[in-house]
């Protein structure tokens, strides 16, 4: 029971991704988020520390997705909404958990955190302009290809 080996197939890196304006804006996420959650675990807030970890986790995945590809892969889901959907969701989440750690704050972790959470929606705001802007929803999806080496910028081939 040997495989083929030509079947077996290697995970592919899109390096293109990272030096792309989405791959730029989802590594800057991850830092301000990576940022807001050193912030909020000095100042020693459980409830912001869940949310900004939460999100890091998804925003890594959502990385990883488009780094390797697996968006190519895992076709059930139409990722650049899926992620568009995510932008607009975290961005409203963080503007009102950074504007209430902004303004109650006791400890000054807490104000740099909320600071860093407001930057961070700020980058998500931008990341759903650009997928809403790129997404088509008039092609089919057989026939949407890459446009910049950048998922979520589909465009029709026919």
């Amino acid at each position: 029971m040997s495989e083929d080996p030509s079947r077996i197939t290697a995970m592919e890196v899109d390096t293109a991704f990272i030096k792309s304006k989405r791959g730029i804006l989802k590594v800057a996420e991850m830092v301000t988020l990576f940022v807001a959650f050193v912030c909020f675990a000095v100042a020693s807030r459980p409830k912001y520390i869940a949310a900004t970890v939460m999100e890091f986790v998804i925003t890594s995945l959502l990385l990883l997705l488009y780094l390797f590809k697996l968006n190519k892969r895992l076709t059930f889901f139409f990722w650049p909404l899926v992620d568009a959907f995510n932008s607009v969701f975290a961005a409203v989440y963080f503007i009102v958990l950074s504007l209430l750690a902004a303004t109650t704050y006791t400890v000054t972790g807490t104000l740099v955190g909320g600071i860093f959470g407001l930057v961070f929606a700020g980058l998500m705001c931008a990341d759903s302009f650009v997928l809403f802007k790129n997404i088509t929803f008039n092609q089919p999806r057989s026939e949407m290809n890459t446009v910049n080496n950048e998922p979520g910028t589909c465009t029709g081939t026919g």
